[in-house]
Parts: structure tokens; C-alpha cells; sequence
């Protein structure tokens, strides 16, 4: 069993689980705790079912590659016969698509089936062609701005200007994330983690147009009781943690340090995710997503995530 949450990087389903419960919360802006509503569930399970199946199938086609760099994989060490992982994969993609599907019946509206659509083909792209190449970063990117997007959708929404400013922002962080990763099985090259690293400083702060836009035309949409420049604040000092480690990693690249500089970017979209809500939601929903950062943390004792 292990080896089958090793193959799916249990500790990273949790950041895929926020993504999604984030963007319901972002649009339909819950207050009370309770139970999400069907579609929300949906989403969620969709959102799970897709990132499994992006990292199964991710191994299943990098096979040749991971005998040299990662022979200790489930796949390249005959831990999980690559035939099996195939079938795995696929059957998670479809469960995917068919939650994506039941949250766009239930919502009574097509958008989270076409995002589901659209990161199917996204996941197949980065994981079959688009890897090795100078389009494998923004393609990730795009899979976790899609990610944010099935949960908003399953709420009706995008439905402001300012709301799209969340999954373009992720998208760029975790395309930088991605090329911050890109060569971490060896020694990585300083200019690429100097580019990487300002991606993720750029998709942050795009990120964070979700409070600093209406708030250049004098409204504020926080549900929380901190003032909008509060907000801004926080949400600069986590940037600034999540940089700070690239940047030491930056100074030595070698593959313990990316490692650790790709891990801790990973690990805190659970808590960026937490403080967007936070932004539309107040705090007891915030407090809900950061706990899945518990999740996270007891997952990564089990197994690597990345």
C-alpha cells in the first residue's frame, strides 16, 4: 500500500482537495460552517480523482527515464507493475470526469464539465508530451489554475474580475514551482531556479489582485475582521517564507535543497489557499482548509511529495 501512496503523492492530494474546496468558498463566500453543498463534494472528489491520475500516469510514461534518475520509484524497482499503475491511472481519470460531470448536473451548470474536460486533456499533455519540453511548466501551471477553476465553476462563478485573478495566479506559481522541480534528481542550475523563483514571486502577487483590485477602486471585499492592508501583509509574509526558501536553494543548488525548497512551495498552497478563503470567507472556513495541512504533514512521514 505504500507503494501505491507514493505512486499518487498522498501528501499532495490535500493541496488538490484545497484548491478546489477554495474556489467553491471564494465564489459562493460561505460564512457558517457546515457541510458543503453536493456540488462542492463533487468537485472535490473530481479534483482528487484527476491529480491521482496525473501522478500515476506521470510514472507510467517517465518509466525509462525514472530506471536512471529514480530507479527506487514503485514503478522502475517492480514494486507495482507498470500495466496495473496504467489501468489505475486511467480508471482515476475517469472518475474524475465523472464527478466533474456530477457537479455540473447538480450545479445546473456545464463549466465544471468542460474544466473537467480541459484538465483532462491538460494532465494527458504535460504528462505524455509537453513534459520535457519549455511548455511543460505552464501547462502544470494551467492544470492547478483548472484545479482552482472546477471548484469556482461548481459555484457559479467565476463572477467578478477580481475572482479570476486567484487561478491565474496559481497557475503561475506553481508553473515556476514546476521549473523550480524541473532538474531536482540532480544539480540543478542556478539561472533556471532564479527564473523559477521569480514565477512563483509574480503568480503570488497576481494571486493576491483577488483583494488588491477592488481595492484600488476603493472597495473592499473581505469577510474577514482584518482590514484589507492587514490582509495584503500576511499574505506578503508567507510569499516572502515561501521565496526565502527558494532563495537558499538558489545559493546551493543541490538536489536536498530544491527538494526542500520544491516541497515547502508545495506544502504552503494548502495555506495560501486557507488565507484566500480567509479574504472571502472569514475565519472559521479558513480554519477548515489549513486543517488539511495536518493531512499534508502526516502524509509526507509516509511518503515523499515530490
Amino acid at each position: 500500500m505504500l507503494h501505491w501512496l507514493r505512486l499518487v503523492r498522498l501528501p499532495n492530494l490535500a493541496t488538490a482537495a484545497a484548491d478546489a474546496v477554495a474556489g467553491y468558498l471564494v465564489v459562493s463566500g460561505l460564512q457558517a460552517v457546515e457541510w458543503p453543498p453536493a456540488a462542492c463534494v463533487l468537485a472535490v472528489l473530481a479534483s482528487l480523482g484527476f491529480y491521482a491520475a496525473g501522478m500515476v500516469l506521470n510514472d507510467v510514461y517517465d518509466l525509462a527515464i525514472d530506471r536512471v534518475e529514480r530507479p527506487e520509484r514503485p514503478l522502475p524497482s517492480g514494486a507495482i507493475a507498470v500495466g496495473r499503475a496504467s489501468v489505475v491511472g486511467h480508471g482515476l481519470m475517469a472518475i474524475g470526469a465523472a464527478a466533474a460531470c456530477g457537479a455540473a448536473v447538480v450545479s445546473g451548470s456545464p463549466w465544471p464539465a468542460f474544466v473537467g474536460a480541459a484538465l483532462t486533456a491538460a494532465i494527458w499533455l504535460y504528462d505524455r508530451r509537453a513534459k520535457s519540453t519549455p511548455l511543460g511548466p505552464p501547462v502544470m501551471g494551467a492544470c492547478r489554475g483548472l484545479n482552482w477553476l472546477l471548484g469556482m465553476t461548481a459555484a457559479g462563478g467565476p463572477t467578478a474580475l477580481h475572482q479570476w485573478a486567484i487561478p491565474l495566479g496559481m497557475a503561475v506559481y506553481v508553473a515556476g514551482i514546476t521549473l523550480f522541480a524541473r532538474d531536482e534528481a540532480g544539480r540543478s542550475r542556478r539561472g533556471t531556479l532564479i527564473v523559477a523563483a521569480a514565477a512563483m514571486a509574480l503568480g503570488l502577487g497576481m494571486a493576491a489582485g483577488h483583494v488588491w483590485l477592488p481595492l484600488s477602486e476603493g472597495v473592499t471585499t473581505l469577510a474577514t475582521r482584518l482590514p484589507a492592508a492587514t490582509w495584503l501583509v500576511l499574505w506578503g509574509v508567507l510569499a516572502t517564507s515561501i521565496i526565502l526558501r527558494a532563495v537558499v536553494a538558489i545559493a546551493d543548488p543541490a538536489p536536498g535543497r530544491v527538494r526542500a525548497a520544491v516541497g515547502n512551495a508545495i506544502m504552503s498552497i494548502i495555506t495560501l489557499d486557507a488565507v484566500l478563503v480567509l479574504a472571502s470567507c472569514g475565519e472559521p472556513w479558513a480554519i477548515v482548509v489549513l486543517m488539511l495541512l495536518g493531512f499534508f504533514l502526516v502524509g509526507r512521514h509516509l511518503v515523499p511529495p515530490t
